[in-house]
This record gives structure tokens, sequence and C-alpha cells, in this order.
């Protein structure tokens, strides 16, 4: 059943919300983030802007969905348009998925890999969107890598933990091979959006694609036939 005018009319309130957030978070970061000042420029009554969002920190956690189903959607796609087989190519296309979203999306990549929002905590709703990219690379690991699992009890606890919270199954070497891998992309990432490779080597793309191909090597991660 298509929707009805007046759903169409909130879907499109609920997007000029989420689009002038967006640019608050922007400008100002976290902190500038107002209710009050989207409804003024949307023209509603304060309060009126309380019958789509209930809350600042129920709008967080849907530009924070939002961001992470992005980030998934187009690793997802990318990822698609490979043989399963061609582990070192999903790896590849992966970690410049998440590079070229970061760079087209730089306040949606803070808003979700940067500093803890102040005061603000991350309902559940958000586990499964968080989860979509970082369940491909371990998807590409649990096929190709054989790494040993580390030998510190304490760590093997703790990437059991998130073995049974993400991805069962897996070995833990793989596992923490992965995180050490999600670590390292997303400090090169960081990095570059936030302009600190610009004045050592004017641009990140070579460091990032030599990072890349190391990884592939240290992994073990076979091509496709």
């Amino acid at each position: 059943m298509p929707p009805t005018p007046r759903q169409r009319a909130r879907e499109a309130a609920v997007d000029d919300i989420k689009r002038i957030a967006r640019r608050q978070l922007a400008e100002g970061g976290a902190g500038a983030l107002s209710l009050r000042e989207i409804a003024k420029e949307m023209g509603l009554v304060s309060s009126a802007v309380y019958r789509y969002v209930p809350s600042r920190d129920a709008l967080l956690t849907a530009l924070i969905s939002d961001a992470y189903d992005r980030l998934g959607a187009t690793a997802e796609a990318a990822d698609a348009e490979l043989e399963r087989d061609d582990l070192a190519g999903r790896w590849t296309a992966l970690a410049g998925a998440l590079r070229d979203w970061a760079r087209a999306h730089p306040t949606d990549y803070t808003l979700v890999y940067g500093p803890p929002l102040p005061g603000y905590e991350a309902p559940p709703e958000t586990y499964a969107p968080a989860q979509r990219w970082f369940e491909i690379l371990i998807d590409v690991l649990r096929a190709g890598s054989d790494e040993p699992d580390p030998e510190d009890p304490v760590l093997c606890a703790q990437l059991a933990a998130v073995r049974d919270r993400r991805s069962p199954g897996a070995p833990l070497g793989g596992i923490a091979a992965g995180l050490a891998a999600w670590a390292q992309l997303h400090g090169l990432v960081a990095l570059e959006i936030h302009g600190q490779t610009d004045f050592v080597l004017g641009s990140g793309a070579e460091l990032f694609g030599h990072c890349v191909e190391r990884q592939v090597r240290e992994l073990g991660l076979r091509a496709g036939r």
C-alpha cells in the first residue's frame, strides 16, 4: 500500500529535521545540535518538532543509525561485485568503501567514529547497523585468515565476548586480526578527513593503498582465481 499524503508529509518533515541537524553538527559539533533551532528554521513552534522526534537523543540515534546503514550499504554493494573467493579483492574493496564514504560524508563519519557524545549513550537499536561493515570484514577473515589465537587469556576472553555478540563461530585469531586492521583503517581515514595527512603527504590515498596492500599480505588473503 502506498504511503498516504499524511505519511509522506511526516517523512518529508523528518528528512528536513535530519538535514538541518547534520548541518548543525557539521558547523558546530554535537553541542550545536538544537531542536529549538531546527523548529525555528522549519517555521514551527518549538514544541511542534517533538511530534517528529521525541528528544535530542532520539534524533542523534536516528542520525547514527542512518550513518551506519549508509556505510553498511556502501560496503555491501562494493563486496557484492566481487567473487566470494577473491578475499584480497573483497578486503581492498571494503577498505576503499570506508574511505570513500568517510570522505564524502565526514560529518556522519565523525558522528559514529569520533569522540563519544557527552551525555549520550547509544541504545541497542544502533548495534545492528553498526555491525554491517565490520561483519563483512570478519566474513573475509573467517574464509581466509589462519591467524593463531592470542596467548593472553584476558584478551582471549575479550575477543570471545566480541565473537559471541557479533560473529559466532569466528576464530579468535581472526577476530583479533580484524580488530587490529579495523583500527588501522579508521586511524588512517580519521587522520585524512581531519586534514592531518595533508601537510605530511599532500594526499592520504597512496598511504592508505599501501597499508591496505600490507594488510592483505599479512593476513594471508588470497586473490580469486
